[in-house]
């Protein structure tokens, strides 16, 4: 059964107060606050924002508040939950109530240890299944706990090496991906690889600053903002070391397919169909 909610993953440092990104100056596409807006269809929805990744959630809350306000949002709060609040009823009452979640940065591995096992993913995630124009949205390590698979940590190394990479259980709000941020900024390329060759039934997906990928039906995507969006694809790999590779040696494979997306580059995950954006579109 296709979900009838949305998800909005980004790859960190989306245009917003405090923020400052070199594709915004270059990029003709470029839009203000682009990303943002797209949390909401209507600007009285409710949106609530939770800063539990954060450990500084005061900043955060105040930002996201000036951000919120420039694009006329006039319905939004912001959750800061830890162990003992996760069953309480306000926090699912306001969960229930809620158009959109949204997850900010900081640490995936607060994300999912907190949240993992829980009342609220459960809330969340029978929303996102059964509500129309219910999203969940997240930047940074708030886009990377959605899987059932996260990279909790792994070395930027020019070799892929065996045993450079850690992975942990996400909230399971989509299967089948791995989702990595700060992507080109970061230079990610060699982590996000790795993570899909060890697990080539999944799709990878990189996200650069300053861009997002809207995930519409749990399969399909399009591309919005300044940067790139990389998608790896492992299911047709050829030659890989990677089931022999010793400890500390280096990975190697054949066949690993990139595609890359734009603003308005479309992906349907299910059928494995690129389509580049429109001129109209432009």
């Amino acid at each position: 059964m296709k979900p009838k909610g949305q998800i909005l993953i980004i790859g960190g440092k989306e245009d917003r107060e405090g923020n400052t990104s070199e594709m915004k100056k270059k990029n003709k596409d470029f839009s203000p606050h682009e990303i943002l807006k797209l949390l909401a269809k209507s600007k009285d929805d409710r949106i609530e924002v939770i800063t539990l990744a954060t450990a500084e959630p005061e900043s955060m809350q105040e930002t996201y508040t000036k951000t919120f306000k420039e694009i006329g949002y006039t319905n939004f709060g912001f959750l800061d939950i830890r162990d003992d609040q996760i069953h309480t009823d306000d926090h699912l009452k306001r969960l229930e109530a809620a158009s959109t979640i949204f997850f900010t940065g900081g640490d995936q591995n607060r994300i999912c240890q907190n949240l993992q096992q829980s009342v609220f993913t459960d809330l969340l995630r029978e929303k996102f299944q059964n509500e129309e124009n219910f999203m969940i949205a997240g930047t940074s390590a708030g886009a990377m706990c959605m899987p059932d698979i996260v990279i909790l940590e792994a070395l930027n190394g020019e070799a892929i090496l065996e045993n450079d990479i850690e992975f942990d259980t996400g909230l399971g709000l989509i299967g089948n991906y791995i989702i990595d941020t700060h992507f080109v900024h970061r230079a990610r390329f060699g982590r996000l690889a790795h993570a899909v060759i060890s697990h080539r039934d999944c799709w990878g997906i990189g996200l650069g600053e300053d861009t997002a990928l809207l995930i519409e039906e749990g399969s399909k995507g399009t591309c919005y903002g300044s940067g790139m969006t990389w998608i790896f694809n492992a299911k047709e790999i050829g030659c890989t070391n990677i089931e022999t590779v010793k400890k500390g040696y280096p990975i190697y494979a054949e066949n690993l397919k990139a595609d890359i997306l734009t603003e308005g580059c479309k992906i349907d995950f299910i059928n494995n169909v690129f389509v580049g954006a429109s001129a109209e579109e432009k």
